[in-house]
C-alpha cells in the first residue's frame, strides 16, 4: 500500500502524522511511504530524516494526496484539502465529525473510507488513540489556566497553589476520565484546592482513595456544577461522549455568578465544548471573554507541545495503521471490532451512529456494507 502524510494546515498545528521511525516500520512491512516536504518541521523532523528511512519526499500536498492509498494525518481535513480526497482513499486521522457537519458531508460525497482515531476502541472499551492526546491536553489545561489567571493576562491575579498564609486557588474539573485525571494530577501537584465532578462513581471512589483528603469529589448534577463553578478560579471542561457532541454542562447564565477574571479551559471544544459559550480558538489568539469570564478554547491544544505530542500520538496510531496497510481496511476491521468502530464514513455511507444522531442523518451499519 502507498502511505502518505502531509503538512498540517490547521492554524498553528505543528504535529505530524508519521515520524521517520514510522516510515521505517511501514517500509519494513513492504509498503511505500510518501511525505510532503516540510511536513515534520513543526516537530523538529527534517526531510532528510524521512528520506534516510526510505520515504519519498514530494514537493506538494497535492502530490501526496494523489499518490497514496492511505493518508495518515493528525487533524481533520480542512477546506483546501476537500477536493484532494479521492473515492476509496483511506483517511486515517482525528475527525471529530460530531462537531463538523460540513466535513461529514464532504467525506460522504467523496466516498472515501474515513477512520477516526477518536472512536477506535481497545478490548476494554478504552480509546487508545485518544488517550495520549487527552493526557497531554489535561496537563496543558492546568498550565494554560494558570497563565491566564495572571493579572497581566487579564485574569484574577491568582496563584493557583497560593502562598504561606494565603488561600489557595480553587480548581473545578468537570469529568473524571483521562483528561480530568491528568488535569487533577497537575492541579494537586501545584497545591490547588481541587474539586472533581463526574458520574463514574467507581472512578470517583478510586480518586478519593488515591488523593485522600487532598481533593473533593462530587456527583455530576446541574445543581452541583452550578454551585462549584460559581466559586472556582479555574474550571476545566474534560467531558467526553465518544463520537458524540459534548453535553453543555456550563450554562450561559452560570457565568454572571462566577468570579470575575476566572478562567474556563474547555478541552471538550473538539466535540463542540461543554460550555454553552464555547467557540473554537487558536494558539495565537486563544482566549475570549464572556461576562467577565476568560474562555480558553483551543481545539488542538497538544499542538503547542508538538514534539511530545507527535511521538505520543504516533506511538499509539502505528499498530492500527500497519494493520490497515497489511490487511486492507476491510480485512483489518473484520478481525478487530475495536478498529471497526473507528470507521465513521465508508464509500458514501455514514457508519458512526453517534454522528448520524447529531445531524439527523441516516446511519448504516458497516457490517451490512461488507457482506
Amino acid at each position: 500500500m502507498k502511505i502518505g502524510t502531509v503538512k498540517e494546515i490547521k492554524h498553528h498545528e505543528y504535529r505530524v502524522g508519521l515520524t521517520p521511525g514510522n516510515v521505517r516500520d511501514y517500509i519494513n512491512n513492504g509498503h511505500e511511504v510518501y511525505v510532503q516536504t516540510g511536513a515534520g518541521l513543526g516537530s523538529s523532523l527534517t526531510d532528510e530524516e524521512y528520506a534516510m528511512t526510505g520515504a519519498t519526499v514530494l514537493n506538494t500536498a497535492e502530490e501526496v494526496w494523489a499518490t497514496c492509498d492511505m493518508i495518515v494525518k493528525v487533524k481533520e481535513p480542512l477546506d483546501a484539502e476537500y477536493p484532494l480526497i479521492r473515492e476509496n482513499q483511506i483517511i486515517y486521522t482525528y475527525l471529530h465529525l460530531a462537531a463538523d457537519k460540513v466535513l461529514t458531508e464532504v467525506l460522504l460525497r467523496q466516498k472515501c473510507k474515513a477512520v477516526a482515531y477518536e472512536t477506535i476502541q481497545d478490548a476494554e472499551g478504552g480509546l487508545p488513540l485518544l488517550k495520549p492526546m487527552s493526557e497531554i491536553a489535561g496537563k496543558l489545561s492546568v498550565q494554560v489556566g494558570i497563565r491566564h489567571l495572571e493579572k497581566t493576562a487579564g485574569g484574577r491575579g491568582i496563584l493557583l497553589g497560593g502562598s504561606v498564609g494565603v488561600k489557595k486557588g480553587d480548581c473545578v474539573i468537570l469529568g473524571n476520565g483521562v483528561v480530568g485525571t491528568a488535569a487533577l494530577k497537575m492541579a494537586v501537584g501545584l497545591g490547588a484546592n481541587v474539586t472533581v465532578i463526574g458520574r463514574n462513581m467507581k472512578s470517583l471512589a478510586q480518586l478519593e482513595d488515591l488523593y485522600a483528603n487532598k481533593i473533593q469529589t462530587l456527583y455530576s448534577t446541574p445543581t452541583t456544577i452550578e454551585a462549584a463553578v460559581k466559586n472556582a478560579d479555574l474550571v476545566i471542561g474534560a467531558v467526553l461522549v465518544p463520537g458524540a457532541a459534548s453535553p453543555k454542562l456550563i450554562k450561559r447564565e452560570y457565568l454572571k455568578d462566577m468570579r470575575q477574571g476566572s478562567v474556563i479551559v474547555d478541552v471538550a471544544v473538539d466535540q463542540g465544548g461543554c460550555c454553552e459559550t464555547t467557540k473554537p480558538t487558536y494558539h495565537d489568539n486563544p482566549t475570549f471573554v464572556v461576562d467577565g469570564i476568560i474562555h480558553y478554547c483551543v481545539a488542538n491544544m497538544p499542538g503547542a507541545v508538538s514534539q511530545t505530542s507527535t511521538y505520543a500520538l504516533t506511538n499509539a496510531t502505528l499498530n492500527y495503521g500497519l494493520k490497515i496497510a497489511n490487511m486492507g481496511l476491510e480485512n483489518a476491521i473484520a478481525s478487530d471490532d475495536g478498529l471497526k468502530l473507528g470507521v465513521n464514513c465508508y464509500k458514501g455511507y455514514l457508519t458512526c451512529r453517534e454522528v448520524a444522531y447529531c445531524f439527523g442523518l441516516n446511519h448504516t451499519n458497516i457490517d451490512s456494507l461488507l457482506r
